[in-house]
């Protein structure tokens, strides 16, 4: 009997749910963490309570308290408790948006239902990865897949292969929300939706370092339809942190930018948008370069025509 070789469809699905799982057992190492304040993965060595706190008190604060979203530390009161203190908010305030269903519940019961919410995402990021390299090698697919769904970095730590993921999801962080909506807009400017696509990246924008890194990507996959594309997003983004405008809000904004926003280190969860990011840019490296080479100077490189269709 002949042996038909497998479908590349079908060696991603298999690989995307090893990886899934291995992510899976990943998520159950690093359950116990969330329950622990410590200093993590904080070079300085503060205790504070996990890195959710710092999004759960955020959005108590916007709701109820808009004025101290940016404070460091607890103000007490009603204010919801996460011992010994709350990490502080250092995002746009839109994101605070999508994190306010989670007031509902505890903060430890919202902590893991964040994370439970993000694992869950991981199939789309799997999804959206496969159409936007379907053209691409098999074996260059595979390589994005694991970078994104599981990152392996060996470690002599209690995080094991996979430190990226496990403090992840041991700190609540935000990094797979973060680049579902990256992978989202650029999905959707490849299916010809600049506005929507637009709309994505601006959300995208709570954390800025990612989404500056991800505007020549956005661009590229924008590029039929890029005035279109550029002006949803800045529409967006202002529509959507017009809440800094409040009294002590936008100046806490900017307080928390100057004083600590852009030195914060780039911890292992960090290496998830990135590596994800920057390994979208290598494998479509061509295809960037016919984008913004307007002049068609690198014609002979990408193979593109000296006119560049840009709209």
């Amino acid at each position: 009997m002949t042996h038909q070789p497998l479908s590349t469809k079908t060696i991603l699905s298999i690989a995307i749910i090893v990886l899934i799982t291995l992510n899976l057992y990943t998520f159950i190492a690093a359950y116990p963490e969330t329950y622990t304040p410590s200093p993590g993965i904080n070079t300085q060595g503060s205790i504070l309570a996990k890195d959710f706190s710092a999004y759960y008190v955020g959005t108590w604060r916007l709701w109820h308290n808009p004025s101290q979203v940016y404070h460091f530390g607890t103000l007490r009161g009603a204010e919801p408790a996460t011992p010994p203190y709350p990490e502080a908010y250092k995002y746009l305030p839109n994101f605070l948006l999508f994190t306010t269903p989670f007031l509902l519940l505890s903060y430890q019961q919202a902590m893991l239902a964040f994370d439970i919410v993000q694992f869950i995402l991981l199939a789309t990021v799997a999804f959206m990865l496969y159409k936007l390299l379907e053209n691409k090698h098999l074996a260059v697919t595979l390589v994005v897949m694991v970078i994104a769904l599981l990152l392996p970095l060996p470690t002599a730590s209690q995080a094991g292969w996979f430190p990226s993921y496990y403090w992840q999801w041991g700190e609540g962080q935000a990094k797979v929300f973060l680049i579902t909506l990256l992978l989202f807009s650029f999905f959707l400017g490849s299916r010809n939706r600049p506005i929507f696509s637009g709309i994505a990246l601006a959300f995208g924008f709570f954390d800025v370092r990612f989404a500056l890194l991800a505007i020549p990507l956005f661009i590229m996959y924008n590029r039929k339809n890029l005035k279109t594309a550029t002006v949803s997003s800045i529409g967006a983004l202002i529509l959507s942190n017009l809440m800094l405008l409040y009294p002590g809000m936008g100046s806490g904004f900017i307080t928390m930018v100057v004083g600590s926003g852009i030195t914060t280190p780039i911890y292992y969860y960090s290496y998830i948008p990135l590596f994800t990011l920057l390994a979208l840019t290598v494998v479509n490296f061509k295809e960037l370069v016919a984008t913004l080479d307007y002049k068609g100077v690198f014609a002979n490189f990408t193979g593109a025509s000296k006119q560049q269709n840009m709209s």
